[in-house]
């Protein structure tokens, strides 16, 4: 199982995310065991896109990250381009969801789901 980051974490997750994945991961009956996976993938309007999921587990090459109470779990591939990341939850006027603050996006699209670095 891959090594578990607690003092600098590259990846931040806010309050408000924290409470909205612990939500879900109660209400689908996701096992508290289970981690949030973090990933990138090619395609989108800008490049790449972002990929929010759960697993059961880790993979052995996974970075493993606690932030603010939830486990993250990110592939070797997409942890340089997530770095930094933070990811917060919106919910008001204009629509509720997830939303990334990357600061290794040198461009974003205007839904905020894809970049490019």
């Amino acid at each position: 199982m891959a090594e578990l980051e607690t003092a600098q974490s590259e990846i931040i997750i806010s309050d408000r995310a924290a409470k909205e994945i612990k939500k879900v991961m109660t209400e689908n009956n996701i096992s508290e065991a289970a981690g949030l996976r973090m990933g990138v993938k090619g395609g989108g309007c800008s490049g790449f896109s972002y990929m929010l999921g759960f697993d059961e587990t880790s993979r052995e090459t996974d970075k493993v990250i606690d932030s603010n109470g939830v486990r993250v779990f990110v592939d070797e591939k997409s942890l340089p381009y997530l770095s930094g990341v933070i990811l917060d939850y919106q919910d008001g006027l204009s629509g509720k969801g997830f939303t990334f603050e990357n600061p290794n996006a040198t461009r974003t699209c205007g839904c905020g789901h894809s970049f490019s670095a």
